[in-house]
């Protein structure tokens, strides 16, 4: 009797081992939307988060090559879930988070990510003969929202002398607008340009 308990007992502890063991493979691509290429020289890191932490510990980190293309290999653990982060100058940062039960051992788990080159819209705005009642209003019309970087989609106002130039972000070699109105005037309309990407591109208003 005891040695039957000792076999099962056994048995029971080599299958959890073997339950425990194994690596998880994540593959896919890494795109650059802004030239459809991939996105070479980005740095790519994946953290786990143990459960009931948000501490992120890093696992592995590479660089991709001119395809894109990457395959990583890491030991399966019960984290709470694992994070993908790529960065490369001058493009949106991509963070994802891929949660433990979504990934599987037997297959490999293909995860595709794509981002987009940044570029700048220089807002140059003066009010060439000023007094104390002008009134300009402007709102965005076209251009990358959402993010920290971003420039206020909601409508803005200046009064009276106006000489300034502010910098918004977006996606490169896209459009860039605003619609203006002088308050209580006929002078309005819409100022846009498309913003070089790597580069800033002026969008001057004078009134």
């Amino acid at each position: 009797m005891i040695k039957l308990l000792f076999i099962f007992t056994l048995i029971a502890f080599t299958y959890s081992c073997e339950k425990g063991t194994g690596n998880f493979v994540l593959k896919g691509k890494v795109s650059d939307l802004t030239f459809n290429t991939g996105l070479e020289g980005a740095q790519m890191k994946i953290y786990k988060v143990p459960i009931g932490t948000t501490s992120e510990q890093l696992i592995e980190t590479i660089v991709l090559s001119a395809d894109g293309n990457y395959n990583i290999s890491f030991p399966r653990e019960k984290m709470e879930k694992y994070v993908v982060k790529i960065t490369k100058l001058n493009y949106f940062a991509i963070e994802e988070s891929i949660f433990y039960s979504e990934l599987s051992l037997e297959d490999e788990n293909v995860r595709n990510f794509s981002t987009e080159a940044k570029s700048w819209a220089a807002i140059r705005i003066i009010n060439n003969f000023p007094t104390n009642n002008d009134h300009l209003r402007y709102i965005k019309q076209a251009g990358y929202q959402g993010c920290t970087e971003c420039c206020p989609s909601i409508e803005q106002n200046y009064f009276g002398a106006l000489d300034t130039t502010f910098y918004c972000v977006n996606i490169g070699n896209t459009i860039y607008s605003i619609y203006y109105w002088i308050v209580n005037t006929n002078n309005q309309g819409l100022k846009e340009a498309t913003t070089v990407a790597f580069d800033t591109t002026e969008i001057f208003l004078a009134y």
